[in-house]
């Protein structure tokens, strides 16, 4: 490498880690970022008089983003190291070991989000500041006040200064990129980059709505007495801070590495995104002795996973039918290894996300797992387009039995109940502890029913003969008559569970309760203004419900008269102080939010989850909310939760 690529590969690391920490949107991966950064390594090591002083090797952290104060942190927050596999691992431990040949070292996992440093005095959050530059970054109390998991008030009432990651879930990080695909907004690329945007808003009403998490994994100032880290972060987490899924000492490499394979094999089913292990020497006084480079310290290292983001091509689009009738485009991929496992497909979500992103066939994509069956592609690497890109056509027909598909724009379904690819899924779910409850008619049995022909749709569990039964392999007297016994009880049931067991996309067991509770088992010929006057349904929930009715009126008839489900008893409504008042819940109580709003239902409220003009009553708890607030604005009538006891007893 000459000196000219040296310098143009540091600009291009300046121009990724400012795309990726300041704009919160990754242009490329972190394999592609990783694998540049060890090359800018690799020639300054053998050209250190060379080093241009501001290389990305040279600095910890990035930038502070306009629109915050700067704020100072009491001691530096220090970058780690980062090794790769195995042999660098070693390399690592034998430089500690040979100074220090008998230490034991503390492991934590390396959680995927944005560093945070909390500082506590006489047991108060004083400052919450993101890492920046190590020794200042951005104050971003107001918004770390609204994340849940960090604590406001502490037991230790001398100066601290407590370090962790600021995490979004896999699932609310799915829910906001589905609001922003709604509102035509960029994606987040990941969760990191989700949890770092969502903490570094200028409007912390922003922050309060995206459920981020705070996970400790270090002190910086402290007057702490512990021989070890490990004691000290025992300390911390019983402060009531959030604990890891995994925390370990270890005495040799064996060990550690035992526990590296653990937390690699768990890292799929953790609501969070893990990228690795952080190893420490545990003892203090050896920290203190070996001391910092100019970026890391000596006595920690980060143990990354395998790089879970690839690039490849889409070749192809699949279109896949599930039970309700949802239409999923699966992108067909030039293989790529992932974690030693061959993918070869990639969910595209649904036909929003595909406009949104402006996927096309020919396209290179980065694609993540995160613990899902099938990739999802985040990314559309469009500046190596050539022209011989084709756009993704959304299909009319459906792929498995040739019905005109509904179209709803971001989803396109099959309503067609006897389709193949929904027969299988629609019974097992019909079936299932949330809908019917017919014990022995799981996945296997329901799969194997189908293969000799004895079902082909609903109602034909209800036609199966044990002379049938006996026929399949594994089924002797007794098993197929428990389950003829079953299919039997099945008959009467509650009429909700009956309509969730039609699997219509929209409407749950929610939603059916609902409509059962407003109009019986009269619900087959329900109209669009019906369906709009239950409370929670919208546009979207009708019109599903209207066309799956229309597509399938005369089969969910005949369900109808073979099971005959009964209607929910009406509750008999006690006069009471909140008959006909509509009513909102906020703040902590002394019993449940759904055992408050059974008990006000009960006495004639409507309770609802918003905050209007038209509401009567917000009755308030502990640590009450926005819903407060917006009610005082608005000059609703507050009730604190006791006087709503008072009334309850009266009533």
């Amino acid at each position: 490498m000459t000196q000219k690529e040296y310098k143009e590969k540091i600009d291009t690391l300046k121009r990724w880690a400012y795309a990726y920490y300041v704009e919160d949107n990754p242009i490329a991966s972190d394999e592609e970022y990783d694998t540049l950064y060890h090359e800018v390594i690799a020639f300054e090591k053998t050209h250190p008089e060379l080093i241009e002083p501001s290389s990305p090797t040279q600095r910890v952290g990035a930038p502070i983003k306009e629109g915050f104060l700067k704020a100072r942190h009491l001691s530096r927050m220090w970058s780690m190291e980062d090794v790769f596999n195995e042999k660098e691992f070693e390399e690592w431990y034998e430089r500690v070991s040979k100074n220090f040949p008998n230490e034991r070292y503390y492991e934590e996992p390396k959680f995927d989000g944005a560093s945070l440093n909390l500082i506590y005095e006489n047991g108060f959050l004083k400052q919450a500041i993101t890492r920046g530059d190590g020794v200042e970054g951005e104050d971003v109390t107001n918004n770390a006040r609204t994340i849940n998991s960090i604590r406001l008030e502490i037991e230790h009432k001398d100066l601290i200064e407590i370090r962790g990651e600021v995490l979004m879930t896999k699932k609310e990080f799915e829910r906001i990129n589905e609001e922003r695909a709604e509102r035509g907004e960029t994606l987040f690329a990941n969760p990191r980059n989700a949890a770092a945007g969502s903490l570094r808003q200028l409007d912390p009403c922003i922050t309060a709505r995206r459920k981020l998490i705070f996970q400790p994994w270090g002190v910086g100032v402290n007057n702490l007495s512990f021989e070890y880290l490990s004691e000290k972060m025992a300390y911390v987490y019983d402060l009531g801070f959030r604990k890891p899924p995994i925390r370990r000492v270890c005495k040799n490499v064996d060990e550690i590495e035992a526990i590296y394979e653990e937390l690699k094999s768990m890292r799929d089913s953790l609501d969070v995104m893990l990228d690795g292990m952080v190893v420490k020497v545990d003892r203090v006084a050896a920290q203190d002795a070996l001391g910092y480079t100019v970026k890391a310290p000596r006595w920690m290292v980060a143990y990354k996973f395998p790089a879970i983001e690839k690039q490849t091509r889409i070749i192809d689009v699949l279109f896949q039918v599930g039970r309700t009738g949802v239409v999923t485009p699966v992108a067909v991929l030039e293989p790529v290894e992932v974690e030693g496992v061959i993918v070869e497909r990639a969910t595209l979500n649904n036909f929003d996300y595909i406009e949104k992103m402006d996927v096309r066939i020919g396209d290179m994509v980065t694609l993540i797992r995160s613990g899902d069956v099938i990739p999802k592609i985040i990314t559309v690497l469009k500046q190596y387009r050539n022209g011989s890109e084709k756009p993704i056509k959304r299909p009319k027909d459906c792929p498995v039995c040739g019905s005109e598909l509904l179209d709803e724009g971001k989803l396109i379904k099959c309503q067609n109940l006897n389709c193949p690819a929904r027969v299988v899924n629609s019974i097992i779910y019909f079936a299932s502890k949330q809908c019917l409850n017919i014990e022995g008619l799981g996945e296997k049995i329901v799969q194997q029913l189908y293969e000799a022909g004895l079902v082909k749709e609903l109602e034909d569990i209800y036609r199966l003969r044990k002379d049938d039964l006996l026929k399949l392999e594994g089924f002797k007297d007794k098993r197929a008559q428990n389950l003829l016994d079953a299919i039997e009880r099945s008959k009467g049931a509650e009429c909700w569970r009956f309509l969730n067991g039609l699997g219509i996309e929209h409407i749950g067991e929610v939603a059916s309760k609902k409509i059962c509770q407003a109009y019986g088992v009269d619900f087959i010929d329900l109209t669009k203004e019906q369906l709009m006057a239950i409370e929670g349904f919208g546009e979207e929930m009708a019109e599903s419900y209207l066309e799956f009715m229309r597509v399938n009126r005369e089969k969910v008839l005949r369900l109808l008269e073979i099971i005959k489900p009964k209607a929910p008893e009406k509750e008999e409504i006690v006069e009471s102080p909140f008959t006909g008042k509509t009513v909102v819940l906020t703040g902590t109580m002394k019993k449940s939010r759904g055992e408050i709003k059974a008990m006000l239902e009960h006495l004639g409220a409507k309770v609802t989850g918003s905050v209007s003009k038209h509401t009567d009553f917000v009755i308030y708890g502990e640590d009450a909310g926005s819903k407060y607030d917006k009610a005082k604005k608005l000059g609703v009538k507050l009730m604190p939760e006791s006087r709503m006891w008072e009334l309850v007893g009266e009533a």
